[in-house]
C-alpha cells in the first residue's frame, strides 16, 4: 500500500512525487521498495526500529556519503533521506547475472570502494574490531575437545595475532558485510549495496573474504587459485591506481583472523550469543548455501596453506593442518565448499 512506505513531506519537497512503489525482498532490519520518481527509477530502504538501528542508519548514511567520492562509481547515488524515519532513496540499479570470473571485477570494485576514505574520515565511522582474547580460548579449547595436540608456540602466536590485527593501520571505507548480493554487476561495474556495518581499518580485512570464504555471508565460494590471484592482482592494482601506493602485506593475518572467530559461522541476529566454535563437536547447523563444519573446515585449510611460510603464524598453521584432517576424519561426509557462485 502506499501509505506504507515512509516517504515523507521532506523527501516529496526535493525530489517529487513517489509513483508506483512496490516492496522488496530485503532484511528483517530494513524495509525496502522499489518506485518511480520523474526522475526514473529510485529504492526507498527504511531501517526498522529496534535496537542499534539510528547506527546503523547513520553509518549508512556516512559511508555511501564517502563512497560518493570516486570518480567511478562503486555505489548508488544517494538522492535524499529522512534521518526521523531512517529512510534513503537510491538510484536503482540494474543488476545483471555475475560473470564466471565475476570475483576479478568485485575486487577492483572493493578496493576503488576501500579507498575513498582516508585519515580524513576519523571519527566518521567506528574503527573496525577484529578478534579478541575469547576468541583465543574458543579456538584453541576446540582442539582440546577434538584431541587435537596443540604445540606450546600456538598460544602465543594468537596472542600476537590479536594484537597485530587490533592495531593494523589504515583508514579504509570497509563496507562490513561484503557478500554476494550486496554487490550489484551492472552494465557500468560492480556497486555496492547495505552499508549498515560499515567501519575505517585494513582494506586487507576484506580482501581476505575471497580466500577465506566470504565469513559473514550466506554465501560461500572457493574460487581456483588462478582465479583469486587474477582477482587480488586486481584489487592490488587498482589501489595502487587510487591511492598511489602499494598494498602492505597481512592477507595472512587477515584469514587467520577470520579463522578464529567463532561469530562468523552464524548469521548477524546469533553474533555475541554464545561460544559458536563450542558447538562444532556436538551439532552442525546450515546457513546459506553451507554448513558450519564446512565453513570451518575450509578456513582451516586456508589458513594452513597460508601460515606455511610464515614464520609469525607456522605453529598455528600446522595445527590448523592438523585440525582439518581430523574434522575429516571424525566427519568423513564433509565436502568442499561450492566454487560457484549460486
Amino acid at each position: 500500500m502506499w501509505s506504507e512506505v515512509p516517504f515523507g513531506d521532506g523527501l516529496r519537497a526535493g525530489l517529487g512525487a513517489l509513483r508506483r512503489p512496490r516492496r522488496l525482498a530485503s532484511s528483517p532490519r530494513s524495509r525496502v521498495w522499489r518506485a518511480e520518481l520523474a526522475r526514473g527509477p529510485v529504492v526507498v530502504k527504511q531501517l526498522v526500529a529496534g535496537p542499534g538501528a539510528e547506527e546503523r542508519y547513520d553509518r549508512e548514511v556516512a559511508a555511501l556519503r564517502i563512497a560518493a567520492r570516486t570518480r567511478t562509481p562503486v555505489v548508488p547515488v544517494l538522492l535524499g533521506t529522512d534521518p526521523e524515519e531512517r529512510v534513503l532513496v537510491l538510484e536503482h540499479l540494474e543488476h545483471r547475472r555475475p560473470s564466471g570470473d565475476w570475483i576479478v571485477g568485485y575486487a577492483g570494485a572493493l578496493a576503488r570502494l576501500h579507498a575513498t576514505a582516508g585519515p580524513q574520515d576519523a571519527g566518521a565511522l567506528p574503527r573496525w574490531q577484529g578478534p579478541d582474547r575469547g576468541d583465543i580460548d574458543s579456538f584453541l579449547g576446540l582442539a582440546e575437545t577434538l584431541g587435537v595436540p596443540v604445540a606450546p608456540g600456538v598460544r602465543g602466536e594468537l596472542d600476537d595475532l590479536v594484537h597485530r590485527l587490533g592495531e593494523a593501520p589504515g583508514h579504509a571505507l570497509l563496507h562490513g558485510d561484503p557478500c554476494p548480493g550486496n554487490d550489484l554487476h551492472t552494465g557500468d561495474g560492480v556497486r555496492f549495496i547495505d552499508f549498515e556495518q560499515a567501519s575505517l581499518g585494513s582494506g586487507l580485512m576484506e580482501l581476505a573474504y575471497l580466500r577465506i570464504g566470504f565469513p559473514t555471508c550466506w554465501c560461500v565460494t572457493a574460487a581456483a587459485d588462478p582465479l583469486l590471484d587474477r582477482a587480488e592482482r586486481a584489487y592490488r592494482e587498482e589501489w595502487r591506481t587510487a591511492t598511489g601506493t602499494g598494498l602492505r602485506d597481512g592477507l595472512a593475518d587477515a584469514c587467520a583472523g577470520w579463522l578464529i572467530r567463532g561469530d562468523a559461522l552464524v548469521q548477524r541476529a546469533q553474533r555475541g550469543t554464545t561460544d559458536q566454535l563450542a558447538r562444532i563437536p556436538e551439532r552442525d547447523w546450515k546457513w546459506g548455501t553451507v554448513t558450519a563444519r564446512q565453513r570451518l573446515a575450509h578456513r582451516l585449510g586456508v589458513v594452513g596453506r597460508m601460515a606455511a611460510d610464515r614464520p609469525e603464524l607456522r605453529d598455528l598453521g600446522r595445527l590448523g593442518t592438523d585440525l582439518r584432517q581430523r574434522m575429516l576424519t571424525r566427519w568423513p561426509g564433509l565436502r568442499p565448499v561450492p566454487s560457484e557462485r549460486p
